[in-house]
């Protein structure tokens, strides 16, 4: 049988977000039928500049994250700032247009860098298809908005940057339903495969880079008389490092729907995808030591939303964690009323024409787009979100 269609899915490798929004998104869109090509933006860059730009961005987070904030805040509020970006991208932007298929009929992003591409291909009428975002944070921000780009999808409580001007559609949010909250024997079985004790486990995360001062907030748990299984990701010398002392020390976590359902809370700082998988599975949710620039704007927005509960201080976190622990688990954050994203990706995909091929306009010599583009990147990987 014919698939009705081919939809290119654009992520990218900083973060592991991106890339599990991605994957959700191109699961359910193959369920409907649609062929999905996954294109990982970074992988467009020669392997040592993506290299070079991934440890940039992870350098800065961990080494200079007042940097990232004040240039979160400057492309947060200077529009200049954004078409500045978007400028020093246009030289890539065939090259990004050669690895769209004739036969595409939409293409998606999950990753605000690939919008400062597609947005201005789009409204140029050199892409004929639609170009639809799922924005991963609860925070829209100016990065991820560009002239062109047709439909901005966010989770229901999400907001919109004071300084940026877009209509957003609210989304249910691209969360496999593996972790949908199950019985108390799956629980205890969860905790067996862990080795954790019966009650009062917290889950401290902090993204695939186990990125902010996480040390200090596994200590100030453990304080609290809370026991902490520590999620590293891929940062293998903070694992090492917390290793000892009856710790349960975790890295790569590849079933966090299994640990979710062997924890009584989650303790989060960025409020990403790993967020709203929480909340999706009823599990409790605290921000603590909310990482610099769209962690502090996310921990605002869930707090405001009631979402979770923000300790502010060491002097609150332990009343906050014993409060949060008596309630047991909360009712799952489910928005059955807003659209499935996969179903309005569909729904643009099936009325569209194909993408048609790229055109024969010599491009720019790559090497000249490729330096353009690996300065950009900088500037994006520093002032925008993970």
């Amino acid at each position: 049988m014919e698939h009705p269609g081919r939809i290119v899915v654009v992520s990218a490798d900083i973060g592991a977000g991106h890339d599990r929004a991605a994957d959700e998104l191109a699961h359910r869109l193959r369920a409907r039928g649609f062929a999905v090509d996954r294109l990982n933006l970074l992988h467009l860059l020669p392997h040592p500049v993506h290299r070079a730009v991934r440890e940039t961005y992870r350098g800065v987070l961990h080494r200079l994250p007042w940097g990232y904030h004040a240039l979160f805040r400057l492309t947060g509020s200077s529009q200049t700032a954004v078409r500045a970006i978007r400028a020093l991208l246009r030289p890539f932007r065939r090259h990004l247009r050669r690895c769209i298929p004739p036969d595409t009929r939409a293409v998606v992003t999950t990753y605000p860098f690939a919008n400062q591409l597609l947005g201005p291909l789009r409204r140029r009428g050199r892409l004929r298809v639609p170009v639809i975002t799922y924005v991963t944070d609860f925070v829209v921000h100016p990065t991820w908005l560009a002239p062109g780009v047709d439909v901005y999808c966010a989770v229901r409580h999400a907001e919109t940057h004071q300084a940026s001007a877009a209509d957003v559609t609210a989304v249910q949010p691209l969360v496999s339903r593996a972790f949908t909250r199950t019985g108390p024997e799956d629980r205890r079985r969860a905790r067996q495969r862990f080795g954790l004790p019966a009650e009062g486990v917290l889950a401290v995360v902090a993204g695939s880079w186990g990125t902010g001062e996480v040390a200090a907030t596994v200590a100030e748990v453990a304080a609290a008389g809370v026991r902490p299984v520590v999620v590293c990701g891929h940062n293998a010398a903070l694992r090492h490092r917390l290793r000892g002392a009856g710790r349960h020390v975790l890295g790569w976590v590849d079933d966090m729907p299994a640990l979710m359902r062997a924890v009584d809370v989650m303790v989060e700082n960025a409020g990403g995808l790993t967020c709203q998988e929480a909340l999706a599975a009823g599990l409790p949710v605290v921000t603590y030591r909310p990482i610099a620039g769209h962690g502090r704007a996310n921990a605002a927005i869930l707090a405001r939303a009631g979402l979770s509960r923000w300790a502010a201080t060491p002097q609150q976190l332990g009343p906050v964690l014993a409060a949060v622990i008596g309630t047991g688990p909360v009712a799952p954050s489910r928005d059955d009323v807003s659209q499935d994203p996969a179903g309005l990706v569909a729904e643009a995909a099936r009325r569209a024409p194909p993408a048609g091929p790229a055109g024969t306009r010599r491009p720019l010599l790559d090497p000249v787009g490729d330096a353009v583009a690996v300065l950009a990147a900088l500037l994006q990987s520093t002032g925008g979100l993970r």
